[in-house]
């Protein structure tokens, strides 16, 4: 695996922005942490939603901040994480959790959810949040496996409108 980073989505990346989102549609993938890039017709549209996100939201939603994972070799976006601030919220709090995030299909089973994940459990923890609700469904290996590999200790699976979820939580000290 080569080396990423988060960072935050820019104009930069816009045409990479739109491929990956294409990408997603192509395979019937789902947008997990992805905000509403599903529903957006430009990635200016998509980057302006996720700033606006860190500061204030729609009812019944919650702050967030999202990122892209940017392999630093080729400047290519490999997947999108989100952190949302905190889960009080129904949602969020039965099956959402804090952390959403998808790799792009043609950049999976390489490691790179991996990486996202431990790379934003850091901003977990420069936000103060010392418990973070992670939640996958429980056909999910690879990002099982993601989460287990991060520290996550399986709670309880629960059903979502007939789906079964498996909800993890990770401890993060405080230093």
């Amino acid at each position: 695996m080569d080396e990423i980073r988060l960072v935050k989505p820019s104009a930069d990346y816009a045409d990479d922005i739109m491929a990956f989102r294409q990408e997603l549609l192509d395979a019937d993938s789902e947008f997990a942490g992805c905000g509403s890039l599903y529903h957006c017709s430009s990635a200016g549209e998509w980057i302006n939603i996720v700033e606006a996100s860190e500061t204030t939201c729609a009812e019944g939603m919650v702050t967030s901040n999202s990122y892209i994972a940017v392999r630093l070799c080729d400047n290519k976006i490999v997947g999108i994480i989100d952190l949302r601030h905190h889960i009080d919220n129904p949602i969020l709090s039965a099956w959402g959790g804090h952390i959403g995030y998808t790799v792009r299909p043609s950049e999976r089973r390489k490691g790179y959810a991996k990486d996202m994940l431990r790379q934003n459990l850091r901003n977990c923890r420069d936000r103060g949040i010392d418990r973070v609700l992670i939640t996958c469904s429980c056909g999910n290996v690879a990002s099982e496996k993601t989460i287990v590999a991060n520290g996550g200790v399986l709670e309880k699976e629960i059903c979502v409108d007939g789906k079964m979820m498996k909800r993890f939580w990770v401890e993060l000290r405080q230093d």
